[in-house]
């Protein structure tokens, strides 16, 4: 006879989702940057094409996921060297809920994500006026 067992769920012990597809992956190389109006997200994501990335941003959380194909040799010739690994790119980012999601756009040039963040009115900076007395 079996005694049953409680499950506990294990708050925050999962950081990467599972993979259901072989090979690397990779953390992209990101720098974010910020004015009044938006963050900018510039992440290195090498052998991208623009179908292939997935944004997701929810509750505050930015995710960036990325499949990247194998190359295959070109025609004949065989790999005399292989230094540049092929994988995929993942990587989240906690940014708050300060980011107005309808606006959020982003393209892809030469291998670089950029990723606007268009900030909502509530968090965007305010001059305040000071009058004489």
């Amino acid at each position: 006879m079996t005694t049953p067992r409680a499950i506990e769920k294990r708050e925050g012990a999962i950081t990467r989702p599972e993979r259901t597809r072989a090979g690397r992956v990779y953390t992209p190389n990101v720098d974010i940057l910020e004015t009044g109006e938006e963050l900018t997200l510039l992440a290195d994501i090498a052998g991208a094409r623009p179908e292939d990335i997935d944004i997701q941003y929810e509750r505050g959380e930015l995710s960036l996921r990325v499949k990247v194909d194998a190359r295959e040799p070109e025609g004949e010739r065989g790999v005399l060297l292989r230094e540049y690994g092929v994988g995929d790119y993942y990587r989240v980012f906690e940014i708050g809920e300060g980011i107005d999601k309808g606006r959020i756009h982003a393209e892809v040039h030469n291998g670089v994500l950029t990723l606007h963040l268009p900030k909502v009115e509530e968090v965007k900076p305010r001059k305040i006026a000071v009058k004489t007395a």
